[in-house]
């Protein structure tokens, strides 16, 4: 049976309904986080919940819990779900209230939570690499604010698919900001470069790990603005998300991306990524 949270209480999924006014409903009014789990061990915790706490404060939504319940909260469905490895999916809504742009007076957040199996990362993905599009940025500009509110990214994201592609590399202003559901990555003349945190893209937690273990394992790595037209002259393309990890692109807009094959910067770093994980999962990190 899978259990959820959902407002002080675990129930089964089936059983679990929200008020059809709730914001987060008519108007997608949230914010969501999604934490991997390792062998029962929620990846990155303190950071995860306190991306949720700068998140929920951009949108003047006061935090539900603090982070002594969110653990408790996380610990109880995992221990459900059987350990191993999943994925969190948590979401803070305003609430429930007639339909207005305006913030209600007085309402309680909906807070709902749910654990579901992580498959690992499609090894084809991770040994062959994908292919991605170029797209204009057509979202909003505080995209640091994870909101529920992502028909922009969905609408980007099945552009690629119909095309035949992984994902979306999104530009605006002539620079690379993120992919419609990833962080992106550039090697260039041995150097991993990533677009330096901003409203336009997602502070993301795996983004900052990358950065983190190339500096303790001597790679070269800098956030620096890329343009647009370096996608075309760099050795590699990754792509990293919190449940897909690290992906080589290898094919852009139908070009090949350095020779066409995963590139020996990822594998190195994809290796370590790896070795990370392994310490995790025996809480050796």
């Amino acid at each position: 049976m899978s259990l959820v949270y959902l407002n002080g209480r675990f129930l089964p999924q089936e059983e679990a309904k929200i008020s059809v006014l709730d914001r987060g409903f008519l108007l997608g009014d949230g914010i969501y986080e999604v934490i991997p789990v390792y062998h029962g061990r929620p990846f990155r915790l303190q950071q995860h919940l306190h991306r949720l706490e700068q998140n929920l404060a951009a949108v003047r939504l006061a935090n539900p819990l603090d982070r002594d319940q969110w653990q408790s909260l996380f610990q109880h469905l995992i221990e459900h779900h059987g350990g191993g490895d999943l994925s969190l999916y948590l979401q803070v809504t305003r609430g429930v209230a007639q339909r207005d742009h305006a913030f209600p007076a007085e309402t309680e957040p909906t807070v709902f939570a749910m654990c579901n199996p992580l498959p690992p990362p499609q090894e084809l993905d991770q040994q062959s690499g994908v292919e991605a599009i170029t797209l204009d940025d057509i979202r909003w500009r505080y995209c640091h604010i994870k909101t529920i509110s992502l028909l922009p990214n969905v609408l980007l994201r099945q552009q690629a698919v119909d095309q035949g592609a992984a994902e979306a590399i999104l530009i605006r202003d002539g620079r690379v900001t993120e992919g419609a559901a990833s962080n992106v990555f550039v090697v260039r003349d041995g150097l991993l470069l990533t677009p330096p945190k901003s409203p336009n893209l997602l502070p993301g937690i795996t983004r900052d790990l990358i950065l983190e273990l190339a500096s303790g394992h001597g790679v070269p790595a800098r956030e620096k603005d890329i343009p647009a037209e370096w996608l075309g002259q760099v050795d590699e393309i990754w792509l990293s998300s919190s449940t897909r990890e690290i992906i080589p692109v290898v094919m852009l807009n139908g070009a090949p991306v350095g020779n066409g094959k995963p590139g020996p910067l990822w594998k190195h770093l994809s290796k370590i990524y790896r070795l990370y994980k392994e310490q995790l999962r025996h809480d050796t990190v």
